[in-house]
């Protein structure tokens, strides 16, 4: 049974599948050719990232498929619904990337309070003549350490995030329309641990608060943060985005960005990708990366993984 990994898949991955009797394609498919490929092939089950997109012309293209995967979280680049009710089965692994992409918002975070994502546009261009004054202009860092922390989101990532914060010694308030409350586990050394219990709150009373904000939300139709939710943060608020595109709207992110009223961004997803706004990629309070949240080694190895146990356990009754 073949199965097409058309964005990627971990070597581990790949072994795990194997060793179970399937064959795994790693060829690099285009999007167009997509479906013929499938059908040529008699490919069962397709594996995706964020960069292929599986719509209802694919399935109903291809007899063949069994399993749409998804490495990763989001799952707006599949017709899901759609899938389902042409009894293929889709899976995704929710858990496997939390931890990078928390990672990923502090590098951010920490980009922002002590200016790297200027200082590393400025220092290769003028710290040879200008270091006295770069030295001085960077010299207002803020410390994370006993900040407000507002997470818009409280699924894994965000408290996979509120982990992090409360391990630095941030305050975390947090904002979900689905979870109520959550208990984030703080491990320590030698086994010893905490566990601290958050109750989510209306996203108008976060915003007044918070010191800092991190967005993980899904894709959503309209935007989450607009004119209307600037004017509600707090002046000097920095704001990090390593979810999903099209949920801040970027005019008026950029304003707010002009006016003060925020400090700095980090960005890792854009309304327009893969081509974002030129005035977001220029603007010198932007901290920047190309939608990597999960692109570390040790989560695509998870993601491999549980990508592999779950076909394994879906259709191993049919090799």
């Amino acid at each position: 049974m073949k199965i097409l990994a058309n964005d990627g898949i971990s070597q581990i991955g790949v072994q795990i599948l194997e060793n179970a009797g399937f064959e795994v394609i790693t060829t690099k498919v285009a999007q167009e050719q997509i479906a013929n490929y499938i059908n040529a092939n008699n490919v069962a089950v397709l594996l995706v990232r964020s960069a292929t997109k599986v719509r209802k012309d694919i399935i109903d293209s291809c007899a063949s498929l069994k399993i749409i995967g998804r490495g990763g979280v989001g799952m707006d680049n599949i017709d899901v619904d759609y899938a389902v009710s042409k009894d293929i089965q889709v899976i995704n692994t929710p858990a496997s990337s939390s931890n990078s992409v928390a990672e990923l918002v502090f590098a951010h975070l920490f980009s922002g309070v002590r200016f790297l994502y200027d200082s590393n546009r400025n220092m290769p261009l003028e710290g040879d003549t200008r270091f006295n004054d770069l030295k001085k202009a960077y010299a207002d860092g803020i410390e994370l350490r006993g900040k407000t922390i507002g997470i818009i989101g409280f699924g894994r990532i965000g408290q996979s995030v509120a982990k992090m914060a409360l391990g630095l010694g941030m305050k975390v308030i947090a904002a979900d329309s689905f979870v109520g409350k959550a208990e984030i586990r703080v491990e320590f050394y030698n086994g010893q641990f905490i566990n601290v219990e958050i109750f989510t709150e209306p996203v108008e009373e976060l915003l007044k608060h918070a010191d800092f904000i991190s967005l993980h939300v899904p894709a959503q139709k309209d935007y989450i943060i607009g004119k209307n939710e600037f004017s509600m943060m707090k002046d000097g608020v920095g704001i990090i985005n390593c979810s999903r595109g099209g949920i801040i709207n970027e005019v008026e992110l950029i304003a707010a960005l002009d006016s003060k009223k925020v400090l700095f961004a980090g960005l890792d997803v854009f309304e327009n990708e893969p081509t974002p706004a030129v005035q977001i990629l220029m603007h010198p309070q932007v901290s920047l990366t190309p939608h990597i949240g999960a692109a570390t080694l040790e989560a695509q190895d998870r993601i491999s993984i549980e990508l592999a146990e779950q076909i394994i356990g879906l259709l191993k009754s049919e090799i």
